[in-house]
């Protein structure tokens, strides 16, 4: 009999990422438990003083240490995204694979997902000799039609 590999589904809601925490062993706290609500509830990206700030906003009071801890354990295992930016960190609520749209005037982060063409991955894995198994692309805009080409 063959062994087969152990299928991950994506986290694709609030629920999934409870549940993927109790597969994990991990303990669902107060804190964690309020942090994912508010991931997948604002569904933006968000820094870490940003999540601090809109709980306490709330009344749901949790400490500094708290929230950076949580979000380290979190997208340490794959249950929220960490996006490393020049200016900090920032987390987001989906984990699986997919790209970003990066709006340059609002600073907006949206999620989306990209399915390359088979014979542009079989021309970058060619050029590469690497056997591509997942990609995320940025692209970068203007939500508000500017370009830099304007006068």
């Amino acid at each position: 009999m063959q062994k087969e590999a152990a299928v991950v589904k994506p986290i694709r809601s609030l629920e999934d990422a409870l549940n993927r925490c109790q597969t994990l062993g991990m303990r669902l706290s107060r804190q964690r438990r309020l942090i994912l609500e508010l991931l997948w509830q604002d569904r933006e990206h968000l820094s870490a003083r940003e999540i601090y700030d809109r709980l306490n906003q709330q009344g749901k009071e949790i400490g500094h240490t708290s929230v950076y801890q949580n979000l380290e354990a979190l997208s340490s295992q794959g249950i929220i995204e960490c996006i490393e930016r020049s200016d900090g960190r920032l987390y987001g609520n989906i984990s699986d694979a997919h790209s970003h749209v990066n709006c340059v005037d609002t600073h907006q982060i949206m999620d989306v997902y990209v399915e390359l063409p088979d014979e542009l991955i079989q021309h970058i894995e060619q050029q590469t000799g690497v056997k591509i198994t997942e990609y995320r692309i940025d692209f970068y805009g203007y939500r508000n039609g500017k370009q830099n080409d304007e006068s």
